[in-house]
């Protein structure tokens, strides 16, 4: 590990002194600033470097030197050695200049003459040599930096060339050819350098989710760590563990490979933005663009093309929903993009502003905001939900750590989690509806000691009497009732999954979870219950059981409470504290099921008057009650001795309105439109199936009723009937009106349609009733009573 150290720390000096010999010297600080900012003590082992570097270049200056010196010297050489010619000429022409004729003389002073120009032109060739050659120099320097793309280094030779150098020699042709060259050398740099910066634009776009994946695992990784030191020591770290605002280097066009990647994917060192990307292009080309004048132009150009690449990233995948993945490399591509724009803003000076990075980030906000409020909405797994949020607490998070606003994401997810809880409800709908479909309502039979506490366990019961009992015994529930209550626990565990990391207080958890619950409870779990008591394969015996088993979740509630208050450290007495709605859930529920119980009576018993098969026009009764009604009483005695397990009032309502409900059948019975006669003898024996239920009805069939409150249901038809049986006319028609009237409870209009039923039955069947006195003097009776019925049911309409 610490080879690998090592070489990776010389690399990097190798680099930052490339940038330093490459780089204007107002730009050298930032470079500098990288080495403090390095291992420990990598700034000595830099000096020594730098110190190695000096030396190397010391001595590359030497070499020029003494290259170009040796050919100098010798052309000082050469000249010396013709004015030391020309010195032996002119002595030799003085010395012989006596013996020589004019001619002679004349023809030696030219050569010395001649000499003295070709010496003169040769000094003047020279010094202009020694100016032109360092042009030459700086030209092939400049070719050779071209080269090895050392652009902005080629930038200021042309600086030197055209201010120093070439005005030096300007004269010369091949000069002047090389300053025409220098301005389309400018352009090519301006193209090359823009064609890299494309090319890293490019690459970074294709790679932004590589390094927004590195930056959002080491943020996930930091919120791991404080999490651990948080259930250990008081004090919260001070230092982030990720920070990808690190100044350093992705290799080729602004990326590094995937195996360097990887390599540190298994490391514990924190990477940073130069470890995954290369920014040198960029560098380069705001250098460039400074030093030509026109930097404006590149800022604009960068922006622009940042601006389109955002709004290629905000895209999302049509089917980004359907799994959690899709999500992860939508974030992944956000995160990459604003970390390397939060370097570009750091490591530049003005290419973008905090106000650019700002805008950008909203506009993005806005788009990511409407996005995930789009596609988390078409999501039905919880699960998938749950992962999509913790998704975006690590993206919020991440970013969070570069400065950027993410306070619009947090209120998000608070409507995520309405979306979260919704989907959860539907899931616990279909996991109640499976546990009452399997339940076979009847009470939990435990054979010892340990099924008894395994039930126990699961859900609190508590019943002194039950548990004096020996074994085996009964508990009242269903099974479904310690299920229930355990999927309702299951329930508030996986909504507090989503509070969790959600930067909430307790209270506001808390709070979170009570209401969760409460849907739970009156919507879900009530609706499933109120479906269960509607279906038609319920019967009487289920519905009680279910009466039963409402009765024991309800009294489980307080326990559903303390299981939140557990969880949460809050104390119910907490002002503002939601309470659990459960009691009203299935107090609802019961009384549904009571209804419901009435309901399925009634029904029960109009199944069985519909089976009732009178002789309306029979002679004489046949002693002895239907066998319709007396099916119908073991019936509903064999049901009422199954609702001595329900409370009291409810097995009292539900006989009294049996009762009511039969009572009233049997009068519509006799009442009915399509009925044209009756005899006295179907009177009789419908009387005999009266007396029956008002044996039925004195015989208790539940507990708790006082005196003969049971039978006044049939107060009514036994009045009625009482007074076709006696024929009390004058009785009823004496008393009527009077508080004590002795048939106060028959209406005159029901005496009236019966009676006229059965005078119509005294004239068809009576054929030769006009020749018995007594059948005349009957008949006359009945128009008679008639009559007066008609006067009193005349008045009471009037009246009314």
């Amino acid at each position: 590990m610490a080879e690998n150290e090592t070489l990776e720390c010389i690399t990097e000096h190798e680099r930052i002194l490339q940038e330093i010999e490459s780089t204007d010297t107002a730009c050298v600080g930032p470079t500098l600033r990288s080495v403090y900012d390095d291992q420990p003590n990598a700034h000595k082992r830099f000096m020594e470097k730098l110190d190695a570097r000096i030396r190397n270049h010391d001595r590359e200056i030497e070499k020029m030197c003494n290259f170009h010196h040796q050919g100098f010297v010798d052309a000082i050489t050469e000249l010396l050695k013709v004015r030391a010619d020309a010195e032996k000429l002119m002595v030799s022409a003085v010395s012989t200049s006596e013996g020589l004729s004019h001619q002679e003389v004349t023809a030696q002073t030219e050569e010395v003459i001649r000499c003295r120009v070709q010496q003169r032109n040769m000094a003047t060739t020279v010094e202009k040599l020694h100016l032109c050659i360092p042009v030459l120099e700086m030209y092939s320097k400049l070719k050779e930096q071209l080269e090895s793309k050392r652009y902005y280094a080629a930038l200021k030779t042309m600086e030197q060339l055209e201010n120093i150098y070439i005005p030096r020699v300007s004269q010369y042709r091949f000069c002047q050819i090389m300053a025409e060259t220098l301005p389309k050398l400018r352009e090519e740099i301006k193209e090359v350098s823009m064609s890299d910066l494309k090319d890293f634009l490019e690459s970074i776009r294709k790679h932004s989710d590589k390094i927004g994946e590195t930056a959002m695992r080491q943020a996930q990784q930091h919120r791991t760590f404080l999490s651990t030191v948080q259930k250990h020591v008081s004090a919260g770290c001070t230092k982030p563990l990720y920070s990808l605002n690190g100044r350093g280097a992705f290799q080729h066009n602004g990326l590094a490979t995937e195996d360097a990647t990887d390599e540190d994917e298994g490391d514990d060192e924190v990477l940073t933005a130069h470890d995954l990307v290369d920014f040198s292009p960029v560098y380069r080309c705001l250098h460039i663009y400074t030093v030509l004048g026109d930097r404006e132009t590149f800022e604009n150009y960068y922006r622009k093309q940042r601006k389109k690449q955002a709004r290629l990233v905000l895209q999302p995948q049509s089917n980004m929903h359907e799994t959690v993945e899709g999500y992860r490399k939508y974030f992944n591509q956000i995160v990459g993009f604003f970390v390397v724009e939060d370097h570009i803003l750091h490591a530049t000076q003005g290419l973008v502003t905090r106000v650019f990075t700002e805008e950008l980030w909203n506009m993005a906000l806005s788009k990511i905001i409407a996005v995930l409020r789009t596609h988390s909405s078409y999501c039905n797994d919880p699960d998938l939900v749950l992962e999509l949020k913790n998704l975006i607490v690590i993206f919020a998070d991440t970013l969070q750590g570069y400065g950027f606003q993410v306070n619009r994401l947090f209120d998000l997810l608070f409507e995520i989690r309405d979306q979260y809880n919704e989907t959860l409800l539907k899931k616990w709908a279909v996991v109640f509806r499976e546990i009452f479909e399997l339940d076979n309502y009847s009470p939990i039979p435990v054979e010892n000691e340990d099924e008894y506490k395994s039930v126990v366990g699961r859900f609190p019961f508590h019943d002194a009497e039950i548990e004096k009992q020996p074994f085996p015994k009964k508990l009242p529930m269903s099974q479904s009732v310690p299920q229930i209550y355990i999927q309702v626990k299951e329930f508030i565990y996986a909504s507090l999954k989503f509070s969790e990391s959600l930067h909430r207080s307790s209270t506001e958890v808390d709070d979170m979870l009570r209401k969760s619950t409460n849907l739970l409870l009156t919507r879900t779990l009530s609706g499933c219950l109120h479906n269960l008591i509607r279906k038609p394969h319920i019967g009487l015996t289920e519905l009680v059981q279910i009466i039963i088993n409402t009765t024991h979740l309800e009294q489980a509630c307080k326990y559903l409470e303390e299981f939140i208050t557990n969880i949460t450290n809050v104390s119910p007495e907490t002002v503002h504290t939601t309470r659990l709605y459960g009691l009203s859930t299935f107090k609802d529920a019961r009384h549904a099921a009571e209804g419901e119980i009435y309901t399925k009576l009634n029904q029960k018993i109009d199944e069985f008057i519909q089976l009732a098969d009178y002789e309306w026009g029979m002679a004489e009764s046949d002693g002895r009650a239907s066998g319709y009604l007396m099916d119908l009483i073991n019936f509903l005695r064999s049901t009422f001795q199954v609702f001595t397990h329900l409370p009291g009032k409810v097995a009292q309502t539900a006989c009294m309105s049996a009762c009511k409900h039969l009572a009233t059948s049997l009068m519509q019975m006799l009442l009915d439109t399509e009925l044209k006669q009756i005899s006295m003898g179907a009177i009789q024996q419908f009387n005999l199936d009266v007396i029956q239920c008002e044996l039925f009805a004195s015989s208790e069939p539940v507990p708790g009723f006082q005196g003969d409150t049971l039978q006044l249901a049939f107060i009514d038809l036994r009045q009625l009937l009482d007074l076709f049986m006696v024929w009390d006319w004058s009785t009823y028609l004496a008393d009527y009106g009077q508080p004590t009237c002795k048939y106060l409870r028959v209406n005159p209009s029901t005496a009236l349609a019966l009676l006229e039923k059965m005078k119509d039955t005294s004239k068809k069947n009576n054929l030769f009733s006009q020749f018995r006195k007594n059948d005349r003097d009957k008949q006359k009776l009945i128009e008679t009573v008639v009559k007066q019925l008609r006067s009193l049911v005349n008045g009471m309409s009037q009246h009314s």
